[in-house]
């Protein structure tokens, strides 16, 4: 098993990055004005996204599943496309999910 590094806060980094990403997409989310179907998707996956982050051991199956999701929602958005990487990177610093 791995160790995991930690901030001189000792915060996980990569929940460190996964928090900071979350937090830029849904300022952006917020300020985007164009309404589409699935933006309340979106927002409510971001929020799910921060609450995992905030406990500091966040499920990477449902890490996964909310990306999913939200990328789904907003895919299409290109104005959010860049924010929308950055949470795809900080998801995939956690790994891949076990094998089933």
């Amino acid at each position: 098993m791995g160790q995991t590094r930690v901030t001189g806060s000792g915060e996980d980094p990569r929940v460190t990055e996964l928090r900071t990403a979350v937090s830029r997409l849904r300022r952006e989310l917020a300020g985007h004005p164009a309404e589409f179907p699935d933006r309340g998707i979106a927002e409510d996956e971001l929020a799910a996204l921060d609450a995992m982050a905030v406990t500091g051991a966040p499920e990477i199956p449902r890490l996964r599943r909310s990306l999913l999701l939200i990328a789904g929602a907003i895919g299409s958005v290109s104005a959010l496309a860049s924010a929308l990487r950055d949470v795809r990177v900080a998801v995939d610093l956690f790994g891949e999910p076990p094998r089933r």
